[in-house]
């Protein structure tokens, strides 16, 4: 894997906002891209607290940032800030990236690219019925994705009447409480809830995922969720929430610099940053 160039007054400025930052893997996997393209640039994270986004925000477009990545728990507050978003972006109705071209920031969606690609990796997603779990930035995403591959789509999340606004904005076909999962058949199953991250819990029992589904968790860390070893053991095909993170970032590469993104680069940086 090459190493980054030295940082100097050409340097072009990249990065992610997010809160809790610690956990990210971006900045590994984007700048591996850019230096195996030999492309002068670096990326960086920034914790961001929700009542700093503004000012955030602010502060790239002054310095002249060229690409900022938009994470947890700000995919829909960002929308504001953009001086203009992408159609996918403003139907999905959250953003996970901010482009500037010339002297503007695009609002942009990568999230549903990377999910269904992910997905791609196990089946069709055409006539699938899929579930969704939660309904935030990142759901939302999964949602117009998954639709947008043929997908039947059904929201559950923890508070129903948001579950049920998702669905209703984006036409997933039904929406409901988790405890629903058991009684939901289901071919796709994806959870974007933050349940899992950095810990051993699920958003659902073990006992209500479908045996012939595949499986994804969006959160990676750690790279076998409670969620996956579950659904393994019930004997579903798992994907990873790596391959979710590897492709929209691939896609975000793609949108900034015009270029193709070597996706075993970043695929192999994200590996070894979970051992640094």
């Amino acid at each position: 894997m090459a190493d980054p160039a030295p940082i100097g007054p050409s340097t072009q400025l990249c990065g992610i906002v997010l809160h809790p930052a610690g956990h990210t893997r971006s900045p590994a996997m984007h700048n591996a891209a850019f230096a195996a393209l030999g492309i002068d640039a670096r990326y960086l994270a920034f914790d961001v607290r929700p009542d700093g986004l503004r000012t955030a925000i602010a502060g790239l477009r002054a310095l002249g940032a060229r690409q900022v990545a938009i994470s947890i728990p700000h995919k829909q507050a960002a929308m504001a800030w953009a001086d203009q978003l992408d159609e996918t972006a403003r139907k999905i109705g959250a953003i996970n990236t901010l482009t500037r071209q010339r002297d503007e920031w695009i609002g942009g969606n990568t999230d549903w690219i990377g999910g269904v690609r992910a997905l791609e990796r196990a089946r069709s997603l055409d006539g699938a019925r899929a579930v969704v779990l939660g309904a935030g930035g990142t759901a939302r995403a999964l949602v117009f994705g998954l639709l947008r591959r043929g997908a039947e789509v059904t929201v559950l999340n923890r508070t129903t009447e948001s579950a049920v606004r998702l669905a209703d904005e984006l036409g997933a076909a039904s929406a409901g409480p988790l405890s629903q999962l058991a009684g939901t058949p289901h071919d796709v199953l994806v959870n974007t809830t933050s349940v899992g991250l950095r810990s051993d819990e699920s958003p659902v029992d073990a006992a209500s995922i479908s045996a012939a589904a595949v499986g994804m968790d969006a959160v990676y860390d750690p790279p076998q969720t409670r969620l996956l070893r579950d659904a393994e053991a019930r004997g579903a095909l798992t994907v990873a929430g790596k391959w979710m993170l590897v492709y929209q970032a691939a896609e975000q590469f793609r949108l900034w610099t015009g270029t193709e993104a070597p996706v075993d680069t970043m695929a192999a940086a994200f590996d070894a940053a979970a051992v640094s």
